[in-house]
C-alpha cells in the first residue's frame, strides 16, 4: 500500500502536466493588413509611389508580427501594425486621412477583442494623433463602447494620448484630392431637402481619392483573435458622416470562436449588410467556412446592392483571405509559418 499511493499521485500528476500542456501547446500566429481597397490600377501607379505603398505595408507588418513572434498579444499587434499606418501619409487614416467637406480631417477607429468581445471605438475625431490607441483606450478604461467627437478627444487627453493641432492631418495629396472630388460630385450627387440622389456615389474614375481605410487582424500563439479598423472616412463626407470602420459588428469585429474581421470600401453598404457580423454568423451558425462567407459577402451580397470595397480576416485556426471586388486593395500578411505577402492589385 506504501508503494501503490506515490505511485498513482505520480500517474496522477503526470497526467495533470500532460493535459496541461496540451492546453497551452502555442498556436502559430498569423497577421493581415490591408491599407484600403479601391480603383488602384497599376497604369497610374509611378513605381516609386508602388513601392513606398510596399514599404508602408512591409513596416506595418513587420511591427505588428514582431509583437507576435515574441508571444504578445493580437490586440497588441493589430493596434501596432495600425499605428504604422495611420502615421504613414499614403494611407486614408491618421496623417493622412482624407478632408471634409469643410475642410476638415474627421478619424473614425475602431478595434475588438475576440477573447472577450471587448470592444473600443471612436468617431469623428479631429485632434487624436492616433485614433486606434483611442478605441483601445474606450474598451479598457470606460465603460463605454462607442465616443465621439469633442468627448473622445476629452477622453483620449485624459487617457494622456497624444493630442495634435488639426493642422498635422493637413497633407497636400488628400488637399488637392478634396479638390478633385468636389468638382466631379457637383455634377454628380446632391442631396437637397431630402430628396433622393441624383446619381450614384460611385466613382470609378476618381483613382481611388474618395475612400479609403486601413485595418489589422491577428491570430496570438495563445490563440486569440483580435482586429482592429482606423479611416480618414470618405472624401468631401458631409454632415458629420460616419462609416462602416467604428461600428462594431459592421467595420471590425473579431470572435475567438469565429474569426477576426476589418473592412474596407463603400461604408454604407458594410453597414447595411452588417458585414463583418454577417461573415462571422455564416460561420458560427452556418457552418461555413471563412472563405466561403467571406466571399459570398464581398463577390455577390456587396454588389448586390451597389456598394464595394473588401475585408481581411483570420479564423481561429489561422486560415486568412482577403477578398475584394475593386480594382485593387493595398494588403498584406504573414502566414502561419511565417512567410510574407504583400499585394497591391487584382491578381
Amino acid at each position: 500500500m506504501k508503494k501503490w499511493i506515490p505511485f498513482f499521485m505520480v500517474m496522477l500528476f503526470n497526467s495533470a502536466l500532460a493535459q496541461n500542456d496540451t492546453a497551452h501547446t502555442p498556436v502559430k500566429p498569423v497577421l493581415v493588413i490591408h491599407g484600403g481597397a479601391g480603383t488602384i490600377l497599376k497604369k497610374n501607379m509611378t513605381p516609386e509611389k508602388e513601392r513606398a505603398y510596399m514599404d508602408g505595408l512591409k513596416a506595418a507588418l513587420d511591427k505588428g508580427y514582431s509583437i507576435l513572434k515574441n508571444g504578445g498579444s493580437s490586440l497588441e499587434a493589430v493596434e501596432a501594425a495600425v499605428l504604422v499606418m495611420e502615421d504613414n501619409p499614403l494611407f486614408n487614416a491618421g496623417k493622412g486621412a482624407v478632408f471634409t467637406n469643410a475642410g476638415k480631417n474627421e478619424m473614425d477607429a475602431a478595434i475588438m477583442n475576440g477573447q472577450n468581445l471587448a470592444a473600443g471605438a471612436v468617431a469623428g475625431v479631429t485632434t487624436i494623433r492616433n485614433p486606434i490607441s483611442a478605441a483601445r483606450a474606450v474598451m479598457e478604461k470606460s465603460a463605454h463602447v462607442m465616443m465621439t467627437g469633442k468627448g473622445a478627444e476629452q477622453f483620449a487627453k485624459m487617457q494622456g494620448l497624444q493630442i495634435v493641432d488639426p493642422s498635422y492631418f493637413h497633407t497636400k495629396e488628400r488637399w488637392d484630392g478634396l479638390q478633385r472630388v468636389k468638382k466631379q460630385d457637383s455634377t454628380k450627387t446632391e442631396l437637397d431637402h431630402g430628396s433622393k440622389p441624383k446619381a450614384s456615389l460611385k466613382q470609378p474614375e476618381n483613382k481611388d481619392s474618395k475612400y479609403g481605410t486601413v485595418g489589422a487582424v491577428a491570430l496570438d500563439v495563445h490563440g486569440n483573435l483580435a482586429a482592429a479598423t482606423s479611416t480618414g472616412g470618405m472624401t468631401n463626407k458631409r454632415y458629420g458622416r460616419v462609416g462602416d470602420a467604428p461600428i462594431i459588428g459592421a467595420g471590425t469585429y473579431a470572435n475567438n470562436a469565429t474569426c477576426a474581421i476589418s473592412c474596407t470600401g463603400w461604408g454604407e453598404f458594410f453597414i447595411r449588410l452588417v458585414m463583418a457580423k454577417t461573415v462571422s454568423d455564416m460561420m458560427e451558425f452556418g457552418n461555413w467556412s471563412l472563405t466561403q462567407a467571406a466571399s459570398e459577402m464581398i463577390s455577390k451580397r456587396l454588389p448586390a446592392l451597389g456598394g464595394d470595397g473588401g475585408l481581411i480576416a483570420v479564423d481561429k485556426a489561422g486560415n486568412f483571405t482577403m477578398p475584394f471586388n475593386t480594382e485593387g486593395m493595398y494588403r498584406g500578411s504573414v502566414d502561419r509559418d511565417g512567410n510574407v505577402t504583400i499585394k497591391i492589385y487584382k491578381e
